[in-house]
């Protein structure tokens, strides 16, 4: 019968060490998001123009219709309309907005898709499906979605 001890006996040849896992990559945001994000950090919109002429805002990579390498990028306003919308009373702090606000799809004009967003609009009797809205930019901005503050009614 084996001993039962001489695996233990063993260990103290295995070479240890610690090990802390982590990912030393960054991730590219490629040519189309990547205009997007640094249209945002210079204060602008772009969308981009699908294979059927009409424009995604925020754009896609790819057609979502046909699959295609989307490449024709479209400069936009910082004004558009709410589609739909959702009272928000009591903001998380992580919201970025103390005050309440609505929850919002706003196609930006000259697009044809939506995006969402916040809209600080006062009340929420001031909020109304089909209002102009206008882009509020965020005082320091860098390339992210946080660099439109918000929108206001236009």
């Amino acid at each position: 019968m084996a001993n039962p001890h001489a695996a233990a006996q063993h260990d103290d040849d295995v070479l240890r060490d610690g090990f802390e896992l982590g990912f030393t990559y960054t991730r590219s945001t490629g040519p189309v998001i990547g205009a997007f994000l640094t249209g945002l950090r210079d204060g602008k919109i772009v969308g981009i123009k699908g294979s059927n002429g009409k424009v995604i805002c925020p754009p896609t990579e790819y057609d979502p219709q046909t699959s295609e390498e989307l490449t024709e990028i479209v400069d936009l306003p910082s004004t558009g309309t709410v589609k739909t919308w959702s009272w928000i009373s009591q903001p998380h702090p992580k919201h970025g907005l103390t005050q309440p606000f609505a929850w919002a799809l706003i196609q930006i004009d000259g697009a044809d898709t939506s995006l969402l967003h916040k809209v600080d609009a006062g009340s929420e009797s001031n909020m109304k499906t089909g209002m102009r809205v206008k882009i509020i930019w965020a005082a320091d901005r860098r390339g992210f979605i946080t660099d439109i503050e918000c929108f206001e009614p236009a």
